[in-house]
């Protein structure tokens, strides 16, 4: 009964000591501009989310890592993302009346690093 018990206990005291893998790769979300939108709507969503919206717009400015390329819809995407990293645990979303969505892929080029927080 021992050599019974000691063959049953040994596999389940090994996968106790198994660290589980986080699988935060399945749900990891980065927050971009809409290819459909206009640009008119993307310059609105950004004046609002780099201003009142409380995104840290810092790296599209000027000679910062995500100025380039210098387009609307990517700056626009840069902070929406910023903003969303930020505030979706406490009810911020990726949708900026329609000019945003919420992509797998993760954004980032160059030396420009979207956020992403687990």
């Amino acid at each position: 009964m021992a050599t019974f018990m000691l063959k049953l206990m040994l596999p389940l005291l090994f996968l106790s000591i198994i660290s589980p893998k986080t699988a935060y790769a399945e749900f990891e979300q980065w927050c971009v501009a809409d290819e459909q939108t206009t640009d008119n709507e993307l310059q609105a969503a950004l004046d609002w989310v780099c201003g009142r919206g409380g995104a840290d717009c810092s790296k599209i400015q000027v000679k910062q890592p995500c100025y380039f390329p210098n387009t609307l819809k990517d700056h626009a995407s840069y902070a929406f993302n910023n903003y969303f990293q930020k505030f979706k645990h406490s009810g911020g979303s990726c949708y900026f009346r329609g000019a945003a969505m919420t992509s797998e892929v993760d954004p980032s080029h160059g030396s420009c690093h979207y956020d992403f927080i687990p």
